[in-house]
């Protein structure tokens, strides 16, 4: 039985334990609130309360790194706002802080979960694929940037970086954000979405196809992942609003800035089919 680590058992981190633990899998799992660890518990996952702080960690994660195959990193930066000079780099610090730990543990193998962000919005309408070049805007894509090269540069661990476009499920819909705004940006911008079913279908073919195969290994490797469906913005939040029951948003005519992330390398690499539509 092979034993997975998650680290940040938060709104997707849950749920992929969960799913491991149905595929037969041993996972471990963290997360920053006391209160939460009975949650992990009840879903028999091994609970640890481990929180990485820019200059140290706080929590055993000696024993959360100990005896596992893989280790899947799902903190997201949680950079709310440009970032003063005196703070900079705050997340890139944590993983900067947690590598050497990595290193003494002997993982040999690492899932990074990061976001389209790293390639920015500030251009016109174009194709985006694993080969172009990140090229963020936001403070929170320059951290992720900078942690995917950091993670994926060491010698000692190999780094499968995803990086999902905006996730849905539940009651996470962007589209409830939207409602009844006016003035909203970017009409003919393509959305980059994707449900957390396949958010979780993604990372458990990565482990299953590298146990699998002989030939060929996708650590690390780097993957854009969103829905292959890619309408506009405002064709798909009015979509939407009509179909919540909401507002409907108000966008205006001006030109549009945005991306379209491609995601024919899972496709066709992992053999991976999407689980649900948008």
């Amino acid at each position: 039985m092979k034993t997975i680590a998650i680290l940040g058992c938060g709104w997707l981190g849950l749920h992929l334990a969960k799913s491991l633990l149905l595929k037969g899998y041993k996972v471990k799992g963290s997360t920053t609130s006391e209160s939460k660890l009975e949650v992990l518990k009840n879903a028999e996952i091994l609970p640890f309360q481990i929180q990485l702080e820019t200059q140290q960690i706080i929590g055993t994660i000696e024993d959360f790194l100990k005896e596992i195959d893989v280790l899947i990193i799902d903190i997201p930066p949680g950079l709310r706002r440009e970032i003063s000079t005196s703070n900079e780099m705050s997340f890139v610090n944590k993983v900067k802080i947690l590598i050497p730990f990595i290193e003494k543990s002997g993982i040999q193998n690492v899932i990074f979960v990061s976001s389209t962000s790293v390639y920015g919005d500030g251009f016109p309408i174009v194709e985006i694929t694993e080969e172009t070049i990140p090229n963020p805007d936001t403070e929170s894509g320059k951290q992720l940037v900078v942690s995917e090269t950091l993670l994926q540069n060491n010698i000692h661990f190999k780094t499968t970086v995803i990086r999902f476009g905006g996730l849905l499920g539940d009651d996470r819909h962007p589209a409830k954000f939207l409602a009844g705004k006016t003035n909203v940006e970017n009409p003919d911008a393509p959305v980059n979405l994707i449900q957390r079913e396949d958010c979780i279908g993604i990372i458990e073919k990565i482990l299953n196809h590298n146990e699998a195969s002989e030939q060929y290994e996708n650590w690390g490797e780097t993957f854009n992942a969103v829905a292959p469906q890619h309408p506009t913005r405002k064709e798909y939040y009015q979509k939407k609003a009509l179909e919540f029951g909401l507002d409907l948003p108000q966008f205006n005519n001006e030109i549009s800035l945005g991306k379209l992330i491609k995601s024919d390398k899972i496709i066709r690499d992992l053999q991976y089919t999407f689980q649900k539509e948008l």
